[in-house]
């Protein structure tokens, strides 16, 4: 029996924005699949990034439900959220978010030290040399490239073994090759280590390189397709 790694429900996120309310989100139904490599795609203002915040617990639904490796978000308090977002959900941002004073290998396993968990240095190790940073393990992220700081942020949300990867716009501020480069390294990771991956990106090619990819329009979820020929891929999906 296939297993969804991540499913919402009449998900909605309105804004009060003066007078006006802002839909950021319209009651999406939006499911992932274990070990699924997804691209949400979709203009700025979309609703793409929302949607990845409260898949993440990172913010909290105005109506539905989140579900995140069988567990629904609404029934943990916000100790419990943290605990699991901790164990549970790696995190890529497009602004890296490394600790500057911090070497390669401090940053990539401080969420391991801040949980109170035992490093799994060989781990550690195989997850640097796939990501091709292992010769910077004592450089500070001011030494290294765009790319290679976001190959560290990789690294970091890989190594703690969570169920899934969030990366919104991990590329977003790399040159197309770098980007590319870094997208490739994801994937692989993904897939070496069994780990789900939702990318939020606006940016097709990269996009190309999921499993399948979902389109949103407007706060709902507009189409959804598979990438390459055998892939097995969700619904399709149409707008309301």
């Amino acid at each position: 029996m296939e297993k969804y790694m991540v499913r919402t429900e009449n998900l909605k996120k309105y804004y009060r924005l003066g007078e006006n309310t802002v839909r950021a989100l319209d009651r999406v139904d939006f499911d992932v699949r274990e070990r699924e490599f997804i691209a949400v795609i979709g203009k700025s203002g979309s609703g793409k990034s929302t949607l990845l915040h409260l898949i993440g617990g990172l913010d909290v639904p105005t109506s539905g439900e989140v579900y995140v490796d069988g567990r629904k978000l609404s029934d943990m308090d916000r100790e419990q959220l943290a605990i699991f977002r901790r164990r549970k959900v790696g995190f890529v941002f497009q602004n890296y978010n490394l600790v500057p004073d911090l070497n390669v290998y401090e940053n990539v396993v401080l969420p391991i030290e801040l949980d109170g968990k035992r490093i799994d240095k060989e781990f550690v190790k195989e997850i640097l040399e796939l990501l091709q940073i292992a010769d910077k393990t004592e450089a500070l992220p001011g030494m290294l490239s765009g790319g290679q700081q976001q190959r560290v942020a990789i690294a970091r949300a890989v190594a703690a073994k969570p169920a899934i990867i969030l990366a919104d716009e991990p590329t977003g501020n790399l040159d197309t090759a770098s980007g590319h480069d870094v997208m490739g390294l994801l994937k692989v990771a993904a897939k070496q280590f069994q780990q789900t991956v939702i990318l939020i990106t606006h940016d097709r090619d990269i996009a190309q390189m999921a499993d399948r990819i979902v389109h949103i329009e407007d706060g709902r979820i507009v189409g959804s397709k598979d990438t390459a020929p055998g892939t097995k891929g969700g619904d399709s999906y149409a707008g309301e």
